[in-house]
């Protein structure tokens, strides 16, 4: 793809800067101890060299860091907890392997506890209500009731 430039591109200055410091190859045209003070020789963008007022920068750049920061203690706390926890829930964990053989037994032994309780409740009223009925023999029971209209106030009598 060739290249289509406006103009043509030189690597020689047009029009050098008559102001310029540029040293001969044989004599300088300006002693060190000449230039005055706030005056240096600074290097332009296009390679020349000139004398010129440096001024310094209007805005610091930030300092640099000097050293390492302290470790806050929240987490010096939290580093130090974080093992403890950890061996802690695995001691939990070794714990309840050792101990599960005697939490199955009591689950087994709450278990039939239960059905005791449960047994009791229904067997020993169900063996006492038989029992009076034994010793009383059968009892019957007369209830006659008695009401005037749909809504009227009824009355009875029972008789043993």
């Amino acid at each position: 793809m060739p290249y289509d430039a406006a103009y043509e591109i030189t690597t020689k200055a047009l029009n050098p800067d008559p102001l310029a410091y540029r040293p001969a190859p044989a004599q300088a045209v300006m002693l060190p101890n000449e230039i005055p003070p706030g005056v240096q020789l600074v290097t332009l963008p296009g390679g020349q060299r000139a004398l010129a007022y440096v001024q310094p920068p209007t805005h610091q750049p930030p300092p640099a860091p000097t050293g390492s920061q302290p470790v806050p203690a929240w987490a010096k706390t939290t580093a130090l907890l974080a093992p403890t926890v950890g061996f802690g829930i695995a001691a939990g964990g070794i714990g309840l392997s050792y101990a599960a053989p005697g939490l199955i037994a009591m689950s087994h032994a709450l278990w039939a506890a239960g059905a005791l309780i449960v047994a009791a409740v229904i067997g020993v009223p169900t063996l006492l209500g038989g029992a009076r009925r034994r010793a009383a023999g059968p009892t019957q029971i007369t209830q006659n009731i008695t009401a005037t209209g749909l809504f009227g106030r009824a009355n009875g009598t029972i008789n043993n």
